[in-house]
């Protein structure tokens, strides 16, 4: 096992790192690719989506806290590892679904705040419906954060995109778009990184947050946010 030291939650006032990666299944990043990357950034929680039952060795290597939740009738779903431990295990939140994918969300709390590691639907109305679903069910304090197959503002009361601006996928293989996200309620982004893409089709990436106070935001401010 590594040597990777475990931490206490964060509560207000204190930070932490989070990092994302769409795996892309079996034919894409490996276990090794993995842990190298966590060994690299070392973050503080890392959401895997697209993660299938080889992944579940990452506490072997690293040691932390991890959980993973498969999609109905898929052998890939969505994964988490954390220095922090759960509150109570992570859970699976059935979302709106199109006709091809049933999806879910991997809901995690860890008392202080809450977490949606999210794989959305590629449909523009459904995916922002499935973002209400999920942001009902959060703390004040709370991020969504995955790959949102959306494009455009999220539209979503109460949240803000404090995710990297830069293109995380290419579309058909040619198209740069930015659709691996973060959302944040009640937390201010100190910094955020695109790392490169190794096996994966998708980049990863990572936010390092502050935990704040939620602030109710005026009517006005509260669709603040950009593509």
């Amino acid at each position: 096992m590594t040597d990777y030291p475990l931490q206490s939650t964060p509560h207000v006032g204190q930070h932490f790192k989070i990092l994302s990666w769409n795996l892309l299944r079996q034919i894409g990043a490996t276990l090794d690719e993995v842990v190298a990357l966590a060994q690299e950034v070392k973050p503080d929680i890392f959401l895997m989506q697209e993660a299938v039952s080889e992944l579940d060795r990452v506490p072997e290597i690293l040691g932390g806290h991890y959980a993973r939740i498969a999609l109905p009738g898929r052998i890939h779903g969505t994964a988490c590892w954390s220095r922090f431990p759960f509150a109570r295990p992570p859970i699976s939140c059935t979302l709106p679904s199109g006709l091809v994918v049933r999806r879910t969300a991997q809901l995690i709390d860890f008392g202080s705040f809450s977490i949606a590691n999210v794989h959305l639907s590629h449909g523009q109305i459904l995916n922002r419906r499935q973002l209400r679903r999920i942001a009902a069910m959060l703390r004040p304090r709370a991020l969504v954060m995955g790959d949102f197959n959306l494009v455009g503002p999220t539209l979503l009361p109460g949240f803000h995109d404090v995710g990297p601006r830069a293109p995380t996928h290419r579309m058909v293989d040619f198209l740069p778009i930015r659709i691996d996200r973060c959302l944040v309620r009640g937390m201010t982004r100190l910094e955020s990184h695109v790392m490169p893409s190794f096996s994966s089709d998708h980049h990863p990436i990572s936010v390092t947050l502050r935990l704040s106070n939620p602030q109710h935001a005026p009517r006005w401010l509260r669709f603040k946010d950009t593509a």
